[in-house]
């Protein structure tokens, strides 16, 4: 058992390795232990890899690119959109206010106009009930009729 410690104990001497640094003989020591060829295939399966992330990279480039453009592109109309519905919505604001002036008028100098109007509305929606439920169709009750716009 004193011979087999004795063995273990022994270690090359130092003198072939005081050329080198502590991390190059760790290095020079790992490298007899490792097969060179499954060294090499790993190297390659990396250099695949690494051209492999190298096209994702560029794709995603330019995929990213791309979308820069159409964000621009988009949000301009956007804004565009957006500033001409805010007019519309002023002046659609500015004729309902027009029409209820022009309404409230003719309320206040026509009472007798205004009342009549009122009755042939309601005599119309009458001949309008009275019409579908005499015909039976569910068509000619449906709110995309023609004939009320």
């Amino acid at each position: 058992m004193a011979d087999t410690t004795s063995e273990l104990d022994e270690t090359p001497s130092i003198e072939c390795f005081q050329n080198y640094t502590a991390p190059e003989v760790s290095i020079q020591g790992i490298a007899g232990i490792v097969n060179q060829e499954d060294v090499e295939s790993m190297i390659i399966a990396q250099k695949e890899m690494l051209q492999r992330f190298e096209k994702t990279n560029e794709m995603l480039t330019n995929c990213n690119s791309l979308s820069m453009s159409h964000l621009k592109t988009t949000s301009q109309d956007l804004k565009k959109h957006t500033q001409m519905l805010a007019e519309l919505r002023k002046d659609l604001d500015s004729t309902f206010k027009r029409i209820a002036t022009i309404r409230s008028k003719i309320k206040v100098q026509h009472p007798d106009l205004q009342k009549s109007i009122l009755e042939e509305k309601q005599k119309e929606l009458e001949q309008k009930t009275v019409d579908s439920s005499s015909s039976g169709s569910a068509s000619t009750a449906s709110p995309y009729n023609s004939d009320t716009n």
